[in-house]
C-alpha cells in the first residue's frame, strides 16, 4: 500500500529528473529514482522529519533533500502529499513560485 500520493505535477517533476539523467546514464537514473522512493518510504514512516522553509512558503510544508533536489510535501495529510520535487540549486524565488502554483 502506498503511504504517499503525488500532486500530478510532482509526478512530472520526477519524470523530468529521470529522463534528464537517463540521457547520460540509465543506471544512474534508476539509482536516483530508487533514492527518491526510499526517501518517500522513510517520510511515510516519520513525516515530520523534514524541515520547514518559511522563505519558500507559508504553508505547513516540509522539505527533504535528496542529492541536490528538494522534496516538498505536506506531512499532515494521510497519506502524505508530495507537492513538488525541484532542483534545490534553483532560485528560491522560482521554487516559491512553483509551490504557489501547486496549492
Amino acid at each position: 500500500m502506498m503511504k504517499f500520493e503525488f500532486h500530478p505535477e510532482a509526478i512530472e517533476d520526477l519524470d523530468e529528473i529521470y529522463e534528464y539523467i537517463d540521457r547520460f546514464n540509465s543506471r544512474a537514473a534508476d539509482r536516483v529514482l530508487d533514492e527518491f522512493f526510499t526517501a518517500l518510504d522513510s517520510l511515510s514512516a516519520m513525516p515530520h522529519q523534514g524541515f520547514r522553509r518559511p522563505d519558500l512558503t507559508s504553508r505547513p510544508l516540509r522539505f527533504k533533500v535528496i542529492r541536490s533536489y528538494l522534496i516538498a510535501y505536506a506531512p499532515d495529510k494521510d497519506p502524505i502529499w508530495i507537492v513538488a520535487v525541484v532542483d534545490g540549486r534553483r532560485s528560491p524565488r522560482v521554487i516559491a513560485a512553483i509551490l504557489r502554483g501547486r496549492e
